[in-house]
Parts: C-alpha cells; structure tokens; sequence
C-alpha cells in the first residue's frame, strides 16, 4: 500500500511492494477530518463529486473520538482514498480504532458513487488487511446491511468470510495465526 500524509510525500511500505496500483490509501489526521466533517476541502485536496458523504462525516466523526479518547491510533486510524492517477479523493476506508485484546481490528468502508464498480472498494480493502496483519492484528473484522450485497461482495472479495448474521447484518471476519 502506498500510504500519503495530506501535502506530504509519497512513501512506500516497509516491504517495498504496491498491492493497490489504482489507489492511493492517504491517512486521515485530525484537520483533514475537521475538514470532511465541515465539507471544506483544504487548497491542494481534490474531492471528487459527492465526497464527503454522510458516511465519510460519520467516519471522521468516529476517528476524532478515538484520538480525543485514546490518543493516535495509528496504526489503525482512517484513510481517504485517492486514486492514483489524478489525485481525487473518492472515499473513505480505515479501522474503527486501535486492535482490542485478542488483537482484533474492525474495518469500514465506502466510495462516492461515480467510483462504485471499478473493484476500487476492494482493492482498499485488501490493502487495509494487508496493513493490519503486517501491523501485528490477529484478524480484521466487518458487517453490512443483510441488503448491501454489494458490500458482501466487497469483503467477499477481498477475502473476508461470512462468519454470521443476525436480523439486521451480515458480520465478516478474517483471521491469521499468532506470530
């Protein structure tokens, strides 16, 4: 995963590989979400049409409360993805906050509807399981409406298994042996 601080140079993971050739995963600090929250975007960001949406808001709203509450929770914190050829930001993917005890992580997701369909919402996940595994997370987690079978897909995608659903969603998990 190539990773991007907003205004600051690109850099490549510690393994030296691209597992997202399309996008960009850029990390999300607490101005950029002060920023989506109040649908401003900064001089240099590139919002494409549609983003921020409520989910992205929502998603900002989530990542200020960990860092007020618990501090930096990187390396599970959130990102905006970009896509890489033009720089647009078209959504949101990150972590709900840092693992818990069983080194457990829960992940989220969306894209602006002018990017939906193009495998872009997988591709960021994979990155972002590639991410939590090589950050020492025992697993990652997710859910989804029963109806968002476009999501199912998504995880499904990317590797993640059904593990469960109740009357309302639909819980995905993947897991990794102890290191």
């Amino acid at each position: 995963m190539v990773r991007r601080a907003h205004g600051g140079p690109e850099h490549r993971t510690e393994h030296g590989h691209d597992p997202d050739p399309r996008l960009l995963l850029c990390p999300l600090d607490p101005a950029g979400a002060a920023r989506i929250i109040t649908g401003r975007p900064g001089p240099a960001e590139r919002w494409g049409p549609g983003y921020p949406d409520d989910g992205d808001r929502a998603g900002a709203e989530r990542f200020l409360r960990v860092v007020a509450e618990q501090g930096d929770p990187a390396p599970f914190g959130a990102y905006e993805i970009q896509l890489r050829a033009d720089g647009q930001t078209v959504g949101g993917a990150g972590f709900h906050g840092p693992a818990d005890a069983r080194g457990r992580v829960t992940v989220g997701y969306g894209l602006i509807p002018a990017a939906r369909g193009h495998g872009y919402a997988a591709e960021a996940l994979r990155g972002l399981l590639e991410h939590a595994r090589r950050h020492g997370a025992r697993g990652v987690d997710g859910d989804t409406d029963l109806a968002n079978s476009a999501s199912q897909r998504v995880m499904a995608a990317a590797g993640m298994r059904c593990v469960r659903e109740d009357g309302r969603l639909r819980y995905y998990a993947v897991s990794w042996p102890a290191r």
